[in-house]
């Protein structure tokens, strides 16, 4: 049954939207006839080549060669797209700049502003995707960043690209190993990076990690620094470094950019390598192209002249995915820093400074202010906000009513899943649904996503995996050093040979069509055979005001028995009494069952997370299970390794309970 409805948009919200301009097009072009949307989700699952080729169409994509086919097969991985067809994604993010208006604008915590127009944009990728050119950088070379989320990051994104390099970046506030362990896979020509940073209200130098990093990455021919903490930092490098602002000085009027096989290699992602090393993952320019202009217009309905923001950092798939919202003519908003420094109101006096019309955070950083009953629209004009989206984990039932009751009553609230592994959302917001309290509004258009019982069988009102049987244009085209794809076909087709197996588990609302993620399947708490979502045990817990984080984890023991501790962060002023401890129990067993009830309540400072925010519920298990630490965790890819401490120490004491 879905929650409460919390919001619908108005007859002029819908109409104005690009998803009725584009439902009018297939209307009159394809004599379709659609009038809603789940009917027109249905027609792009069901005939997937026509729906591509009707967003190529749609939106006029741009190519130097007419493509033979658009699909060669729905056979997964091995698929092809577009076969034929030459492109480059920089120059569609070019199509709609407004001349002399933003394409950016910056701020960070300590207060700098700077605005780039798309006249000023154009110019500087020329200038440094000129000096790549001229030091030798083609199309297929490797260029790599170690930057905060600055409009320097995205120029040097889009001179890569421009010229048909492969980028990859990582944020400055990952370890050096970690960055070795990401790059050095790829064999970088050029490392571009940043002397230092500043987060929450302290500086970190990065001068002494940025000459680590050259030393382990033999391939560099080329560093190039940001001087972003010091103007005087560049003499605390060695000499054959450059000053990036030296670079941006000598246009072309010649400068064009490099039309490229669809699916050539556009940039490289990671995946969060808290196991292992991180797998990486390649993406092309033709694919990403497709599914963001798709996403951008009709799932975020961003339009020209619009600011689009994102709390992200350049280690995150969302800041590669905050860069397409200038395929819509839109101005992007970056943001370097803590989104709660000076306090937890920093982003919200922001999006008021800057009218933001589209504002994008994780559902962490929510859960976080509903936590501290936080109010911003008593504090805060934020009517220019169209849009609220969430992201990095599922979105509690009570947060989607803190949203409307305390940020605003009038805004789209648009809960998003999807991953590094697509650089999208499968599941995500539509301007023809209501929002309904607890509840991802669709799936995304084109993506034939289901949940799938223990028989494989798609079934509808009840737990499931969620598998996509169908191919779409961005998934990888590969992992980077993958000899016969056997990374790739591990990571997704080996549970349900064919078909995509996210790991993640769904419940599909066949009334609304709406849908609620239950969390990490490869960490599900398997209860005396039965399934259970943390996300489950998070809601219910995340009730209780005296906790501030928690984290379950089930262990399958001996002889058919299991050991469910449930660990939790406590408020400052907070103890873990017995009544304390009962209230989660009963408040538990109430929302959901007996089976949901920990053997154990467990007091710890601090719940183990990934630099990109997200709970390490499978490698705890690994510790917890006896698995040697090395071969369980990479620390130096968590944003507070020092929380794995009390793990390790706990997982010695199981095998005596």
């Amino acid at each position: 049954m879905s929650g409460k409805k919390l919001w619908e948009g108005s007859s002029q919200f819908k109409e104005n939207s690009h998803l009725k301009r584009y439902i009018d097009w297939l209307n009159t072009h394809k004599k379709l006839g659609f009038k809603g949307y789940h009917e027109l989700w249905t027609w792009s699952v069901s005939h997937v080549e026509d729906f591509w080729e009707s967003i190529w169409q749609f939106f006029e994509v741009q190519s130097k060669a007419s493509y033979t086919q658009v699909l060669s097969s729905e056979d997964m991985p091995e698929c092809k797209w577009f076969d034929g067809s030459k492109l480059n994604y920089a120059e569609h993010l070019f199509r709609n700049a407004r001349a002399n208006q933003n394409a950016i604008v910056f701020g960070n915590e300590s207060g700098v502003r700077k605005e780039i127009s798309w006249t000023e944009l154009l110019s500087q990728v020329n200038s440094l995707s000129n000096y790549l050119r001229s030091i030798g950088v083609k199309k297929g070379d490797r260029v790599v960043a170690f930057l905060p989320n600055v409009p320097e990051a995205t120029i040097s994104f889009l001179a890569v690209n421009a010229i048909g390099a492969i980028w990859s970046s990582t944020s400055p506030d990952f370890g050096a190993e970690s960055v070795v362990d990401r790059f050095a896979q790829i064999k970088p020509k050029v490392l571009i990076a940043v002397d230092g940073y500043r987060y929450n209200g302290k500086p970190y130098g990065k001068v002494d990690v940025v000459k680590g990093i050259v030393k382990a990455l033999p391939s560099l021919e080329a560093v190039v620094v940001l001087p972003y903490m010091s103007e005087t930092s560049m003499q605390d490098f060695p000499d054959d470094y450059l000053n990036f602002y030296n670079l941006l000085d000598k246009p072309s009027s010649d400068f064009s950019f490099e039309a490229v096989d669809f699916d050539h290699p556009m940039w490289v992602l990671y995946s969060s390598g808290t196991t292992g090393l991180p797998k990486a993952i390649v993406h092309s320019h033709g694919g990403i192209l497709l599914e963001h202009l798709k996403y951008m217009a009709f799932h975020n309905d961003v339009h020209a002249g619009e600011l689009f923001f994102w709390f992200t950092t350049t280690g995150w798939m969302m800041w590669n995915f905050v860069q397409a919202a200038l395929l819509m003519g839109s101005t992007i908003v970056l943001y370097d820093g803590s989104p709660t420094y000076p306090d937890i109101n920093a982003l919200w006096k922001f999006a008021e400074e800057l009218k933001i019309h589209h504002f994008g955070t994780s559902a962490p950083f929510l859960v976080h202010n509903m936590k501290n009953k936080n109010r911003p629209k008593s504090d805060f004009d934020l009517s220019t906000m169209r849009s609220l989206s969430s992201t990095g984990a599922p979105l509690p039932e009570e947060a989607f009513e803190y949203v409307y009751d305390n940020i605003s009553s009038d805004v789209w609230l648009c809960s998003m899943a999807g991953g590094t592994d697509v650089c999208t959302a499968f599941v995500g917001g539509t301007p023809y649904y209501p929002v309904h309290a607890g509840e991802i509004q669709c799936r995304a258009l084109g993506v034939s996503l289901y949940a799938y019982n223990d028989k494989g069988e798609a079934v509808e009102d009840e737990l499931g995996e969620m598998v996509i049987d169908k191919p779409l244009p961005s998934m990888p085209i590969y992992f980077w050093n993958d000899p016969g794809q056997k990374k790739y076909l591990k990571s997704y087709f080996d549970y349900y040979p064919g078909k995509w197996r996210h790991g993640d588990f769904i419940k599909i609302n066949s009334k609304t069509k709406g849908l609620v993620i239950y969390g990490r399947s490869d960490a599900t708490l398997n209860r005396h055979g039965i399934r259970i979502g943390t996300s489950e045990i998070y809601r219910s817990v995340g009730k209780i005001d005296a906790i501030d984080d928690a984290l379950i984890i089930n262990l399958e023991m001996d002889e058919g028995n299991h050991y469910m501790p449930l660990f939790v962060k406590l408020k400052s002023s907070a103890v873990l009494t017995d009544d304390l401890k009962k209230a989660i129990n009963t408040q538990l067993r109430k929302d959901n069952s007996p089976r949901h009830v920990p053997d154990e309540i467990i007091q710890v400072n601090d719940i183990p997370y990934t630099i990109s925010g997200k709970k390490m519920e499978t490698p705890i298990k690994k510790i917890l299970m006896g698995l040697a630490v090395d071969r369980s965790i990479n620390v130096d890819s968590m944003r507070n390794p020092e929380s794995v401490d009390f793990f390790i120490e706990f997982a010695s004491k199981i095998d005596k309970k």
